[in-house]
């Protein structure tokens, strides 16, 4: 009796030990499980956009920053081009029902529908460009001083005309653009006070004829350099100068490759670094609803000659144009304190 029940403490012993390891195996395998579980969601951002991605100019920089933020930080994108205004809200809605965690409106056009919505969605952020309202706890604002940009470009035409008057189109009188002509106008007289601007607005963003036919109207006057911050409308002031065969200073983006002959200049509005700037905030968990902005000292402002066009530069103007931005990047000189 003894031996076999010596033989059953045996058998018991080895279950237990058994037991034991199946155990402790388990609770190794469970951190690994929990840890793939808790592995940080991708990222989803969407853009809304007022015209089309592929106009050249306000639309397509944004786009570009969409796509380099996919790129570069790995989020997923969506977006929703030529949205009319009286759409705004709904477009807003719509990318935060599907769950999407930032939601971006290009334009200053946005910021009532973004705000309207974000009450009704705490969890998802709103982002609108071009203005700088903000309201906890999810609505942010990011700007790339149109102020800057607009000097640069003044400064550009006032390097370059000869007749000493120079034109600014712009498209809808808001803010941005307003703020951009006034840029213009002290960039222009920083260079040279005895300039004469013509500047106004078409109050359109999309009509490319009228926008056109105004830049004419300069060119009649005796402008020979004409710049247009209009969005796609824009593109009908590089038609009329290419025509009339005087210079056109493009914006935002590099735009020589419209008419490699006469857009001598662009002032750039580089949306791309501030668009994936604010993204990288919000997927390194710094987002807040605050307003962001951005100009020469953080790479979303500068200037670009057309390369085609360089012999035509009157001579020391790209020496004072690289002066002028690295002024603006040290500090020294701030536009906004110009007169």
């Amino acid at each position: 009796m003894l031996k076999i029940r010596n033989r059953k403490i045996s058998w018991l012993v080895l279950v237990l030990v058994l037991a034991f390891a199946v155990t402790g195996c388990s609770s190794k395998g469970t951190p690994s499980g929990n840890s793939s579980s808790q592995a940080p969601k991708q990222l989803k951002v969407a853009l809304i956009l007022p015209g089309p991605i592929n106009d050249n100019g306000w639309d397509s920089i944004a786009y570009q920053g969409l796509m380099q933020a996919q790129q570069q930080l790995g989020v997923q994108t969506a977006y929703r081009e030529n949205v009319a205004q009286s759409d705004n809200e709904t477009a807003f809605r719509t990318f935060a029902q599907q769950g999407y965690d930032l939601i971006i409106g290009h334009g200053s056009q946005y910021s009532d529908a973004a705000e309207t919505v974000a009450k009704d969605f705490p969890k998802t952020m709103f982002l609108v460009t071009s203005t700088n309202i903000f309201k906890a706890p999810n609505v942010a604002s990011m700007n790339v001083s149109n102020v800057d940009v607009g000097f640069i470009g003044g400064v550009e035409a006032a390097l370059v005309t000869k007749t000493k008057k120079i034109g600014f189109i712009g498209g809808q009188p808001i803010e941005p653009i307003t703020d951009a002509a006034g840029g213009f106008a002290k960039g222009a007289k920083y260079i040279d006070p005895s300039i004469t601007v013509m500047e106004t607005n078409t109050g359109s963003f999309d009509d490319v004829a009228m926008a056109k036919e105004t830049a004419k109207t300069f060119i009649s006057k005796g402008a020979d350099v004409v710049l247009g911050d209009a969005n796609q409308a824009g593109l009908g002031v590089i038609q009329a100068a290419q025509e009339a065969g005087v210079m056109a200073i493009g914006y935002t983006t590099d735009e020589s490759s419209i008419a490699p002959n006469t857009v001598i200049a662009s002032t750039l509005q580089i949306y791309p670094v501030g668009i994936t700037y604010v993204i990288k905030q919000l997927k390194d968990g710094n987002f807040q609803p605050k307003y962001y902005s951005l100009s020469v000292a953080e790479g979303a402002v500068g200037a670009a000659w057309n390369n085609a066009l360089v012999s035509k530069l009157p001579a020391g103007a790209q020496d004072k144009m690289n002066q002028v931005l690295a002024d603006m990047k040290s500090g020294k000189l701030v536009v906004s304190n110009l007169p």
